[in-house]
C-alpha cells in the first residue's frame, strides 16, 4: 500500500510538471526560418545596406516585459524590430520552461538533479532571452543574453554565476548591468542542466546573507564532427624562441611564452565561434557555425583546470616552424610593406607552403586553416610592426587566413579573463607593443583589433569580401560590446563607451556573410539537405527583356553592383521555397527594369551599368560584368522562320593561339529530322563535336582532331529520346565534354574528366536547344548553348 500511494503521487506530480510551455517547446522542429516571401520575381526578400533584425527577443511567457529595444530608451544605435525567434529542435530532457526560484545561499538546491528549493518563482530570477530551453546548439562555448526582472521598472545590478551539468565545468560569474547580463556557458556532448544564479550588488533582504535567485535550462550540444574543421595553427620562424611581444608586468604577470600563446589563441577562436553561432541565429539561420579540430589535452579554458590539471577535449593548436629564420620573415615582411613587387604576399606563400608540407595536403583535398604569425614584433626605431600579415583567402583546395601576434597579450586566456580583457582601459606602451592602425589604443581595443581583425580573415578564408558594414568592414572595433553589458572608455574615439551594450549595439556579420556561412560545408547541420557537386549556374537572356537563372543546386542569392560599386548594397535572396529539396529554386526569372529598379530606386537608368554576382546552393558563382551586355544584341540568334534563338553563358577563354569564332544551328531543331548519334572527337581535350541524322547527314562544330574516329554515342530514337544538355569541364578550354538526354541517360565523359570545373548546360523549362556558339583552335576554346521555345 505505501508502494502504490507513493506511485500515485510521483504521477501526479510528474502531470503537473509538464507545463502548456513545456509541451510546446517538445513540438517544436528543428530548421532554417526567413520571413517575407519567397519567389523567383520582384516579390522575393530583398535587403539593402542594413542587417536583418535580430531573432532576439524576451520569452514568451513574459509577455509583460519590454522588447529589447523598448528596454534602451536612449539606445546608442537605431533599434531594430525584434521578430520570431527560430523554432527549436526537441531536447533530450523535458522540464519546465521556466524554473525560477529564490532562496539563499547555501540552499539545498543543486543542478546535479537534487532537491530544489520548494521557495516560490521570483520576479528576480535570470531570464534567458537569446536561448529557449531544450535548444540544440552544436558549439561548445555558447553566448547567452538574458534579463534580470523588467529593466524598465527596477534596472538591477549585480552578478550572474553559472553552474554547469553534474558540476561539468568550473562555475563562473558574470555582472549585470542594470539588469541585462551575457554569459560565455561551457557546454559538453548531449543535454546540459545549467543553473544561472542571480546576485543583487544591493541585498534587499534585511539580512546578512544577500538573496540569490535562480533558474534552469537545459541545452542540448551536438558536436558537427562530419563537418570539416577550422585548424588553427601557430607558425614559427626554424630558430624563433616562442615568445611574442609583451610589456614587462605581462609577462611577469602570464608569461608570453609558446604555452601561453596557445592559451591566447584557443580562447580566441573560442569568441570568434561563440560570436558567430550567435550570428548565425540572428539571422534565423539555425544554431549553425564552425568546428574546430579538438583533441583530448589539459584544459586551458577555465584557469581552474590549468591549475587542477583537468583534461578536456579542446581546440588543438598546431605548432609548425618555416624554413625561414625569424630575420627572414621581418625582412620580408618589411619588403612587403615598402609595396615591392618582387616580395608581394610572400609571407602568405610562406605560411601557405609550411601549412601545406605540415597537413600533407593531397590534391583535391579542401582544408581551413587560421595561422597565427607568433613572430610579429614591434619595431620601435623604425615604428612599424614586421613579421605581420592581415590576409585571408578562399580560393585554392587551401583557404588560409594569417594574421600577427602584436596584440596577443591583451587576449583573454579563459573565459574567466574574458570580461576583464575587454574592460582593462591600461594605455599601450609602445615602447613594448604596437597600437596596431592607432586603433589599440589601451588594452581592451588592442583585443578587438587583434581578435576582431583576425576574424575577418577569417571570413575571407570562408569566402566573404569586403561588405558596407559589419565585421567584413572593420566592425570588429566594437567587437567587445557581444560579451560586455558595459563598455569602458575608448582611446580610439576619445569617449565614455556605451553605460550599456545591448545586441542592437554590437558588431556583425553582414546578412551577405550570414548568407555564405548558410551554404558552406564548415557550417552544415546535420538535418541540411545534400549539397550536389555541380555548383555551376548558367545565364540565360531571352525575350522580353527577361534574364534567367539556371542552377543544379538551386539559386541561392544575387548580390546587385551599381557602376562603380566596390560593396554591395542591393541583393536578392532566395530561400524557403518549395522548388527544390534544399529549399531554393533551380530557375529564377529577373528583368532588366526590376534589377535597375532595385539599384537605382527607378528604371529610367539606362545608361549606368549593372554588375551581377550570382551565388547557388553549392557555392558555386557567376559573374556578369554588364547587364546592357547581357541583353545586347550580341546575344540573340536569327533562327530559320523569322524565330528568334539566345546565346547562354559562354565557357572558356577563347585565347588559343588561331582560335576561331564557331556558331551551328542543329538542323533538327528547325526541321523534322531526327538526330541519331553524336560522335565525340577528344583526348585530353574536347576538338569537336559531329552530330548525326536519319537521312545519313552531319554537322560538325569544332574539329575531328584527337583519337582518331572519336567516340559515338547513340541516341534512341525508337522511345522518343532526345539532346537535353551537357554536363562540361571547363577552365581555359573545354576540358571534358558529357552527352545528357531526356531518358536520364549519361555518354560518360570524354576528354579530361579531372580538368578544369563542371557546368551542367541545360535549357531553362519551356526552352530547347537550337545550336551551339562558342570557338576553336586545336581545340574547343568557347562553347555555348543556343536555345529556343
Amino acid at each position: 500500500m505505501p508502494l502504490f500511494n507513493l506511485r500515485r503521487r510521483s504521477k501526479a506530480n510528474i502531470n503537473r510538471s509538464k507545463s502548456p510551455e513545456a509541451k510546446s517547446t517538445e513540438s517544436q522542429s528543428n530548421g532554417d526560418m526567413t520571413s517575407g516571401k519567397s519567389s523567383s520575381t520582384l516579390e522575393t526578400a530583398s535587403y539593402s545596406s542594413l542587417t536583418p533584425p535580430s531573432s532576439i527577443k524576451p520569452n514568451q511567457s513574459s509577455p509583460n516585459l519590454p522588447s529589447l529595444s523598448e528596454s534602451n530608451g536612449a539606445s546608442n544605435n537605431t533599434a531594430v524590430s525584434p521578430v520570431s525567434a527560430p523554432l527549436q529542435r526537441p531536447g533530450l530532457l523535458t522540464a519546465p520552461s521556466s524554473n525560477r526560484n529564490s532562496a539563499y545561499f547555501g540552499s539545498n538546491m543543486s543542478v546535479n538533479g537534487a532537491s530544489r528549493s520548494p521557495t516560490p518563482t521570483s520576479p528576480y530570477a535570470p531570464r534567458l532571452v537569446s536561448v529557449s530551453d531544450n535548444s540544440w546548439v552544436h558549439q561548445k562555448v555558447l553566448l547567452v543574453y538574458g534579463q534580470i526582472g523588467d529593466p524598465r521598472q527596477h534596472p538591477m545590478d549585480g552578478t550572474v554565476t553559472v553552474y554547469h551539468h553534474q558540476d561539468s565545468f568550473p562555475s563562473a560569474s558574470w555582472p549585470v548591468t542594470s539588469s541585462h547580463f551575457k554569459t560565455l556557458v561551457h557546454l559538453v556532448p548531449g543535454p546540459n542542466r545549467l543553473r544561472f544564479e542571480f546576485v543583487s550588488a544591493k541585498s534587499s533582504s534585511g539580512t546578512s546573507h544577500p538573496s540569490s535567485h535562480s533558474s534552469y535550462v537545459c541545452i542540448n550540444y551536438l558536436p558537427l564532427v562530419n563537418a570539416p574543421p577550422l585548424h588553427l595553427v601557430i607558425l614559427q620562424g626554424k630558430d624563433s624562441d616562442g615568445t611574442f611581444d609583451a610589456v614587462p608586468e605581462r609577462q611577469q604577470r602570464e608569461g608570453n611564452g609558446l604555452e601561453t600563446a596557445i592559451q591566447k589563441y584557443r580562447m580566441a577562436a573560442y569568441l570568434w565561434q561563440a560570436f558567430t553561432g550567435e550570428q548565425m541565429f540572428r539571422n534565423n539561420f539555425g544554431r549553425r557555425c564552425f568546428r574546430f579540430e579538438e583533441e583530448w589535452q589539459t584544459g586551458t579554458l577555465s584557469r581552474r583546470d590549468a591549475a587542477n590539471g583537468v583534461m578536456r577535449n579542446e581546440a588543438k593548436v598546431h605548432v609548425i616552424r618555416t624554413d625561414k629564420t625569424v630575420a627572414e620573415l621581418r625582412d620580408l615582411d618589411l619588403a612587403q610593406q615598402n609595396d615591392s613587387a618582387t616580395h608581394k604576399d610572400e609571407l602568405f606563400r610562406i605560411a601557405r607552403d609550411a601549412v601545406k608540407d605540415y597537413f600533407h595536403l593531397q590534391p583535391g583535398q579542401k582544408q581551413y586553416v587560421s595561422v597565427l604569425l607568433l613572430d610579429s614584433h614591434w619595431d620601435t626605431s623604425s615604428e612599424t610592426i614586421t613579421g605581420h600579415a592581415a590576409l585571408g583567402s578562399s580560393s585554392g583546395d587551401l583557404k588560409m587566413a594569417i594574421f600577427g601576434s602584436h596584440s596577443l597579450q591583451s587576449y583573454p586566456t579563459s573565459l574567466e579573463d574574458v570580461v576583464d580583457a575587454f574592460s582593462d582601459c591600461t594605455r599601450t606602451n609602445m615602447e613594448f607593443v604596437a597600437n596596431d592602425s592607432g586603433e589599440g589604443g589601451s588594452s581592451w581595443e588592442a583585443a578587438n583589433i587583434g581578435i576582431g581583425a583576425h576574424l575577418h580573415e577569417v571570413g575571407h578564408l570562408f569566402g566573404c569580401p569586403h561588405q558596407e558594414s559589419g565585421i567584413m568592414l572593420r566592425d570588429y572595433v566594437r567587437f567587445n560590446r557581444t560579451f560586455l553589458t558595459r563598455e569602458p572608455f575608448a582611446t580610439r574615439t576619445k569617449t565614455q563607451g556605451l553605460k550599456l551594450c545591448l545586441p542592437q549595439d554590437e558588431c556583425s556579420w553582414h546578412r551577405l556573410d550570414a548568407l555564405r556561412f548558410r551554404f558552406h560545408p564548415c557550417f552544415r547541420l546535420p538535418g541540411d539537405a545534400p549539397i550536389g557537386s555541380d555548383e555551376s549556374i548558367q545565364v540565360w537572356p531571352v525575350e522580353n527583356g527577361k534574364i534567367l537563372f539556371t542552377a543544379p543546386t538551386g539559386i541561392a542569392f544575387i548580390e546587385l553592383y551599381a557602376e562603380g560599386d566596390n560593396v554591395c548594397h542591393n541583393f536578392i535572396e532566395y530561400l524557403n521555397s518549395e522548388s527544390s529539396n534544399n529549399g531554393l529554386p533551380k530557375q529564377v526569372t529577373l528583368t532588366e527594369s526590376e534589377l535597375r529598379q532595385r539599384v537605382f530606386g527607378t528604371e529610367k537608368e539606362k545608361k549606368k551599368n549593372i554588375r551581377l554576382a550570382v551565388f547557388s546552393g553549392g557555392l558555386g558563382s557567376h559573374i556578369v560584368e554588364s547587364v546592357n551586355d547581357l541583353k545586347s544584341k550580341q546575344s540573340l540568334v536569327k533562327l530559320p522562320k523569322s524565330q528568334t534563338g539566345y546565346k547562354g553563358s559562354k565557357l572558356g577563354f577563347s585565347q588559343l593561339e588561331g582560335s576561331q569564332p564557331e556558331q551551328m544551328l542543329l538542323d533538327y531543331a528547325a526541321t523534322t529530322k531526327l538526330l541519331t548519334s553524336v560522335r565525340i572527337y577528344h583526348e585530353n581535350a574536347v576538338h569537336g563535336l559531329e552530330f548525326f541524322y536519319e537521312d545519313a547527314t552531319s554537322q560538325l562544330f569544332g574539329n575531328r582532331g584527337g583519337k582518331p574516329g572519336g567516340d559515338d554515342f547513340v541516341i534512341d530514337t525508337r522511345r522518343g529520346e532526345i539532346l537535353l544538355g551537357f554536363f562540361i569541364r571547363a577552365g581555359q578550354w573545354i576540358e571534358g565534354i558529357e552527352i545528357l538526354t531526356s531518358q536520364g541517360r549519361k555518354s560518360g565523359l570524354f576528354g579530361n574528366a579531372q580538368g578544369g570545373t563542371g557546368y551542367t548546360v541545360i535549357p531553362p523549362l519551356g526552352y530547347k536547344i537550337a545550336g551551339i556558339s562558342g570557338s576553336s583552335g586545336a581545340w574547343l576554346d568557347g562553347f555555348s548553348l543556343i536555345i529556343m521555345h
